[in-house]
């Protein structure tokens, strides 16, 4: 007999290509990792060390389901990027180790509440509400490492209808994925079924219900959704 005191709640999931489930324990995000999308948000790429935030595990929003748009917001954004499935847990990683530690690769959507997050910005509060609202990661299939390899480039591209908003190349991003792993590994421990998304480059830009959005990464996968 179970001695919660609510029923607990089922664990949030990505489908692995090939079969089987990848259990979603945390969700981290690179901040502004594409130098075109840093100075398009006001910073400068040059001087600034990887940050990160976070969004809650059951924010994912399997591939081809729709997602609501949100409430409290007038410019709901995308940010199309590369997603690292941790499947074997470290603290203190070094970058030459990084890879060893990636279960695998999926193609996401930074979901974001855009007039929040500069609101947030100008009072120097957090991003969360900006972040970190229900079903605001779309993301499609998770490719195990073991089948496509450790991409480190390739075309990275998101259409909004038939209009390509998002065109970019993996090798374009400040900080490599093994960097990343090892810089936020100095901060938490990674465990497995963390989801790690990587930063997007620029050329992001609102969208409205109705909208389809579709985005890949070349030798990685796809995600797809229609804002509702």
């Amino acid at each position: 007999m179970s001695d919660f005191v609510v029923s607990p709640f089922p664990t949030p999931f990505v489908p692995v290509g090939g079969g089987g489930r990848f259990p979603v324990r945390r969700i981290f995000c690179v901040g502004r990792n594409y130098a075109d999308h840093a100075r398009e948000m006001g910073s400068d790429p040059e001087r600034e060390p990887p940050f990160f935030f976070t969004k809650p595990a059951d924010a994912v929003l399997i591939s081809g389901a729709a997602m609501p748009y949100p409430s409290q917001t007038a410019n709901l954004h995308f940010e199309l990027e590369l997603v690292l499935a941790i499947g074997t847990a470290g603290s203190a990683i070094s970058a030459g180790n990084a890879l060893d530690h990636i279960f695998g690769y999926a193609v996401g959507l930074d979901m974001t509440r855009r007039d929040l997050q500069d609101a947030a910005k100008k009072t120097g509060r957090p991003w969360d509400m900006a972040k970190g609202f229900d079903a605001s990661v779309p993301i499609g299939e998770i490719a195990p490492a073991s089948r496509i390899g450790h991409p480190a480039s390739g075309l990275i591209e998101l259409r909004v209808g038939e209009a390509v908003r998002q065109s970019s190349d993996l090798s374009m991003m400040i900080w490599s994925v093994p960097e990343i792993i090892a810089h936020l590994s100095a901060l938490v421990r990674l465990e497995p079924g963390d989801l790690v998304m990587t930063g997007t480059p620029g050329g992001v830009g609102a969208v409205t219900p109705g909208d389809r959005l579709s985005g890949r990464i070349e030798g990685v996968g796809s995600v797809e959704t229609t804002i509702a």
